[in-house]
């Protein structure tokens, strides 16, 4: 790991208390920490010796930071730049963001956050372009992630790619059902065979027969010729059905047939044909349920789920988010020959906090948008689909817990305020009955009566 220790790193903030709490971080990380209390300050420390790293609010007077940010780029083109403001907006960030800014931070942030944004941006010093993001580690084609989760989908994959044996891939719509089912095919020894995916829920029933076993000439009107199924296509390799339990009960038999047999019919004849296939199967629903309900057939579900690979929603492996954006921002740039450098921090955290019903499938739409309508170099916020950024938003706006007012506060009348409603509350709650009311609040009936008597609450039986 690079040694950043020593870098020269410059905090401007007109707020004392910021000031002095990232002086404390810093020097503690081993950097070298000079301070300015305002816009002036900084520009003459500018003129004064070099910075490796410079840290400004923006909103200040009568210099903000934007005017820092040019003055550095002016005075020191090699130093990097990382704005912070408690009044985060898509104007300022974008202003920033093309004025040379490495990176635009909301307060308040996050101490771990601050110090990955710093040490990235240390890093990046003297690169001759911007880094360019990093795909993460690739497991089987395009498998992407590290989480604990994750590995333990690889180890599988790469366990059941050795077998012929069946196997059930579950999870949420999005999760990547599909990608599993390649990785295990171009792991096995099926993998120079065709891999055939059929999406049972997008073929229409009267259909899917014919397209599954395929039919003979004149089987039914205008069938003019004999045509293979897409069982027969995957002769020695892999079929995939996606969205298995979109089955009719008449289709269960007849794939029941394939598993068991291992051979076909074809649609208007009478003759069997062997086939040599490996089924892997798909489904968001829960089967073994449907079973149990009378909708999916048991001897095909067990059939089928000889092997079982759960495939975790995204919001249980939320480490991997990180990873899976970089990824799809480096492949929508090379698509829209964009040259955009990161997602931002602050939007980072609101990926990390969100909990994608569509899971990767929808960070990957999320991404590919940002990218489409990004003019920085840099992934804002305001860029996201608006499903993420205003969950973001509302989490912000509703903080869970007291909140400590701009003017303070009297903390002894605000717990005495907070002790006396929960005192009522409990009252009603039991009915008046005091016994009852100090149980629910933990308290001797002694204990309860003393706080009675110190609000003045004295109504209410003393037991049943």
């Amino acid at each position: 790991m690079t040694d950043l220790t020593g870098s020269r790193i410059l905090v401007v903030d007109d707020e004392r208390s910021m000031r002095e709490f990232l002086e404390i971080m810093l020097q503690k990380d081993g950097y070298e920490v000079h301070c300015a209390g305002n816009g002036v300050e900084a520009v003459e420390l500018l003129k004064e010796r070099s910075f490796d790293l410079v840290i400004t609010d923006i909103r200040m007077k009568p210099v903000d930071g934007l005017e820092v940010l040019k003055q550095t780029k002016s005075l020191s083109p090699a130093t990097v730049v990382i704005i912070i403001s408690a009044y985060a907006s898509t104007e300022t960030a974008v202003a920033a963001m093309k004025e040379g800014a490495y990176d635009y931070l909301p307060k308040p942030f996050k101490i771990d956050e601050m110090r990955h944004v710093i040490r990235s941006a240390l890093m990046s010093r003297g690169q001759d372009a911007p880094p360019r993001p990093r795909q993460g580690p690739l497991y089987f084609g395009c498998l992407i992630g590290e989480s604990p989760a994750m590995k333990r989908v690889y180890e599988l994959i790469q366990k059941v790619s050795a077998t012929n044996s069946n196997v059930l891939i579950t999870g949420e719509s999005g999760t990547g059902k599909e990608l599993v089912a390649k990785a295990i095919h171009g792991q096995s020894d099926r993998a120079k065979k065709p891999f055939i995916p059929v999406n049972c829920a997008g073929v229409p029933e009267s259909l899917i027969e014919s397209e599954l076993f395929g039919y003979r000439r004149g089987a039914f009107t205008g069938a003019g010729a004999d045509r293979k199924g897409l069982v027969e296509a995957a002769e020695g390799g892999t079929l995939f059905l996606d969205e298995i339990g979109e089955l009719s009960p008449t289709l269960q038999v007849k794939l029941l047939r394939v598993v068991q047999e291992k051979t076909i019919r074809m649609v208007g004849d009478t003759t069997d044909i062997p086939v040599d296939v490996r089924i892997i199967a798909a489904t968001n629903r829960d089967l073994e349920q449907m079973v149990i309900d009378g909708r999916f057939r048991e001897d095909l579900y067990y059939r089928m789920n000889v092997i079982q690979i759960r495939l975790p929603p995204l919001r249980e492996r939320r480490e991997d988010i990180p990873l899976l954006a970089d990824y799809f921002l480096a492949k929508f740039c090379r698509e829209f020959g964009k040259d955009i450098r990161k997602v931002s921090s602050y939007a980072m955290d609101i990926l990390k906090r969100y909990d994608f019903p569509g899971n990767v499938r929808e960070l990957e739409n999320i991404i590919e948008r940002g990218v489409a309508l990004e003019s920085s170099s840099i992934i804002l916020p305001e860029s996201l689909t608006l499903a993420a950024h205003k969950r973001a938003q509302q989490d912000r706006a509703e903080p869970h817990g007291p909140v400590l007012p701009p003017e303070g506060l009297d903390l002894d009348a605000y717990l005495a305020d907070v002790e006396k409603e929960l005192l009522v509350q409990a009252l009603e709650r039991s009915g008046g009955v005091k016994q009852k009311a100090a149980q629910l609040l933990g308290l001797s009936f002694r204990s309860f009566r003393y706080r009675l008597a110190k609000y003045s609450l004295s109504s209410g039986e003393e037991a049943e």
